[in-house]
């Protein structure tokens, strides 16, 4: 399928190179890119271009002079219905009512697949979320994540992209010992041990879950071993844990990424020294620019670090990349990791990171630019954090202390479905307080149950031509029957390609859950006015709307899905 504004683009290139042959516009280039866009004023157009404006200056005539030049050679098109030149040189475009109305036919023939669009065709992405620890059960915080990274993966599949779901976790490191030491502590106590946790140690009580559970499996069999065994039995279980608990959120991955394999083949250390090699990298105990109040700051026994120059690329202070210990800091392996990525033939890459991770994200990207990556395919999405209110009060939330909100918890309170909705509905540039007491509502205020009710509502009507009976059939319906206000949704059902462009275009998937809901707050004034059984209704009239609510039913289905949410027909 084709995007509408891109139809009314070549529409007008193509009026404007057949008015330069007439005469009637002077030879000049044409721009890259020329606007159409939907227009705000439905009563004037259904698509509007400031072309004219745009070509002003490099045709040397007035605008309106550009747009009656351009209406008059405007090519034939099935999807245009007329053209209108406004104001100071607006094209103002009518969709044909022919073409229209064979939308609803196009959308049905789609069925499941209706609007997939072609701007990813050949291409291959890669999303990359979630992305936490095997340390404990997931939070609302990585569910946000989650959401986010899972919607622009199913977004970037209705484009046309083969798409990846990748996992980037690791198992080393303090935490990972820490973690072991922790279970091997409850474990003890389960025996009936008197041993403290460690320092930092993982309070929550699914550690005290992990650790019955290999008592019943185990008995006293582990007394002997080390906290390695129990650092695998903890990472094994709660990966079983993560990987159920995205499982109900319809989030599942095709690789799993282990950070350590980037130092298990050397990658970490060969990407320092491409970085040397380039020139980019310096030993020096203090960044390089630094002024005295900085270089105060050092002993004299200071050890060298050794320096990433991103001033070169850009920022404003050079950056660590091997603390003065030899330990690399998080932007090394990370560099190392998205080298892997690109060179692994991914087109477009999205990577779903915390608002902390900004200054990381945009180091990694100089980093990448210094060995001669394109950093321009990976698009970073940055969330703000999420709290949960019930009642007015704020939840708490700490992984180590254990005190927090699980998603599991949070999805048992009010459903996966509502789950979803309620983080990706949010821009990720928003800090998201999610309003548990509006969450658990079956009501038009809360708009998972609005959206999800319109679905409900078209299945409803075909469940009641089947036990009617009566051979109420809308297949072959007179479209043309359909009046203004069924139009008018056609209108809005068609708007779904562009809401997805966008979300691409902007790496903001938040977009599709906006025009979810305004697509139900059209669809249900609709609903109540525009009848199908009803005994003041022509049964060829009745037959042309059943027809819009099997395109409607499509359309909500599509939309859902897209978001991660179940199309329900009883509610």
């Amino acid at each position: 399928m084709n995007l509408l504004p891109s139809q009314f683009e070549r529409l007008i290139r193509a009026a404007i190179q057949a008015a330069q042959a007439a005469g009637d516009l002077p030879d000049f280039d044409l721009p890259e890119s020329i606007p159409v866009q939907r227009s705000t004023k439905p009563d004037m157009a259904d698509y509007a271009s400031p072309a004219a404006m745009q070509l002003a200056k490099s045709a040397g005539r007035k605008p309106r002079e550009i747009a009656d030049a351009i209406a008059r050679h405007l090519p034939p098109a099935d999807f245009l219905g007329g053209v209108e030149v406004a104001g100071p040189g607006f094209l103002n475009f009518r969709l044909s009512e022919d073409w229209l109305l064979a939308q609803i036919e196009t959308i049905i023939a789609a069925g499941e697949t209706v609007f997939t669009l072609d701007i990813g065709q050949g291409k291959r992405a890669q999303v990359e979320c979630v992305s936490a620890n095997p340390t404990g059960p997931l939070t609302v915080g990585h569910t946000r994540n989650g959401i986010i990274g899972s919607a622009m993966a199913n977004i970037l599949g209705a484009l046309g992209f083969a798409v990846e779901m990748e996992y980037y976790f690791n198992n080393a490191g303090r935490q990972m010992r820490v973690l072991g030491q922790s279970l091997q502590a409850r474990y003890l106590q389960a025996l009936g041990q008197d041993v403290p946790l460690p320092e930092d140690g993982y309070q929550g009580d699914y550690m005290i879950e992990i650790a019955q559970g290999l008592v019943e499996q185990y008995d006293d069999a582990l007394l002997d071993e080390s906290w390695e065994r129990f650092k695998l039995e903890a990472e094994r279980a709660m990966f079983a844990w993560i990987t159920r608990s995205l499982d109900r959120i319809s989030i599942r991955f095709d690789v799993h990424f282990n950070e350590n394999s980037l130092y298990e083949d050397n990658s970490v250390w060969n990407t320092l020294d491409a970085l040397r090699a380039a020139g980019c990298v310096y030993e020096s105990v203090i960044r390089e620019g630094a002024d005295e109040d900085e270089r105060a700051k050092y002993p004299p026994d200071a050890k060298e670090a050794v320096w990433f120059r991103s001033t070169s690329y850009g920022d404003t202070e050079d950056r660590v990349l091997v603390k003065s210990t030899g330990e690399p800091t998080y932007v090394l392996p990370d560099i190392a990791y998205h080298q892997n990525k690109l060179d692994r033939g991914f087109d477009y890459l999205v990577n779903v990171l915390g608002a902390d991770h900004i200054i990381e994200a945009q180091t990694v990207a100089r980093g990448l630019n210094a060995l001669g990556y394109d950093s321009g395919k990976i698009h970073v999405i940055l969330y703000q954090f999420v709290t949960l209110f019930e009642g007015g009060e704020q939840k708490k939330m700490s992984t180590r202390r254990g005190e927090f909100v699980t998603q599991d918890e949070l999805v048992d309170d009010v459903g996966a479905d509502v789950v979803r909705y309620f983080i990706l509905a949010r821009s990720p540039n928003s800090h998201l307080e999610f309003d548990l007491d509006l969450a658990r509502q079956q009501a038009n205020e809360n708009p998972v149950y609005y959206i999800q009710n319109a679905h409900v509502r078209c299945a409803g009507i075909f469940r009641q031509v089947d036990e009617r009976g009566g051979g109420l059939d809308d297949s072959g319906a007179d479209l043309s029957l359909l009046g203004d206000r069924e139009r008018a949704f056609v209108r809005k059902m068609l708007e779904v390609p562009e809401i997805l462009a966008q979300c691409y275009d902007d790496a903001e998937p938040h977009k599709l859950a906006f025009f979810a809901l305004d697509l139900a707050r059209q669809f249900h004034p609709l609903y109540d006015a525009v009848r199908v059984l009803h005994t003041d209704v022509p049964a060829d009239v009745a037959r042309a709307r059943l027809r819009l609510y099997r395109a409607a039913q499509i359309v909500f289905k599509r939309v859902l899905t897209l978001m991660g949410m179940s199309a329900p027909e009883i509610m």
